[in-house]
């Protein structure tokens, strides 16, 4: 008879109610599960198939009452096709590179993440964060996980990307960039760098976390295409008419 050893049961919680990040006057609520021990990176994949996405040790979904805005979205690596706009940018900025560290935090990196911060998210949470909270951030991860950083010729880091490695794709887990230089759109630009690098690994999906069309600020994730997202617990292609006829052009954020 073989002796199957026993397993950790895996264990879900609902937080409390908070203020919706993304639509004014909605309450978000998530499941969380704790992503650890040999099992840890099996789970995040799984996971990561069925919509979670990974914060610190942490995978989570959201559960809002009444709501399902959140729409979980990733990129057909493969199949993707720049549209004119993203040819330029792989034009204006054909002065970068994308280099793979550790997932380490670096002062150079923080320096830039506050920078980001400030003009982007003033008044939000992670404005806040001082160094030791950014390196939980970065290094706080039970997982395969690095740090994409994008260099000019000049060597100044203008760009990063926290990125999940899966079996079969890559994550954006957050990304921030130099706001001063705003012409090169880095936070696509960063996307179109994991697309390229999935293709050379070989891996089909880039994952990009939650689209929620009626937000303006996460309207972005839908300009890359062909992309699936998930509904009613199938992979499904993004297709014109599941995009709002007014959804707003705007600059990427990150989330």
């Amino acid at each position: 008879m073989l002796h199957r050893p026993n397993r950790r049961p895996q264990f879900f919680y609902t937080t409390a109610p908070l203020p919706c990040p993304y639509l004014a006057g909605r309450t978000e609520r998530k499941i969380v599960t704790e992503l650890t021990g040999p099992e840890a990176e099996a789970l995040h994949d799984r996971l990561s198939r069925a919509g979670f996405r990974r914060s610190h040790n942490i995978a989570y979904s959201p559960v809002c009452p009444g709501c399902n805005a959140c729409v979980p979205i990733r990129i057909l690596a493969p199949e993707f096709e720049p549209n004119r706009a993203q040819r330029k940018l792989q034009k204006i900025n054909a002065d970068l590179a994308g280099f793979e560290m550790p997932a380490r935090a670096t002062a150079e990196q923080f320096q830039l993440f506050q920078r980001y911060q400030q003009a982007r998210h003033g008044d939000g949470d992670m404005a806040a964060m001082g160094f030791y909270d950014y390196r939980a951030m970065v290094e706080d991860t039970p997982i395969t996980t690095g740090m994409v950083e994008f260099r000019d010729a000049h060597d100044r880091l203008l760009g990063a990307c926290l990125t999940d490695w899966l079996s079969d794709g890559l994550s954006a887990v957050y990304s921030f960039y130099d706001p001063a230089e705003a012409r090169r759109s880095l936070g696509s630009w960063a996307i179109l760098w994991l697309i390229a690098r999935a293709r050379v690994l070989g891996l089909p999906f880039v994952y990009l976390g939650y689209w929620v069309p009626e937000s303006r600020k996460m309207s972005y994730k839908s300009r890359f295409r062909p992309s699936e997202v998930l509904t009613g617990g199938i992979w499904r292609v993004l297709e014109e008419e599941m995009i709002p006829a007014e959804a707003p052009v705007v600059p990427e954020t990150a989330g």
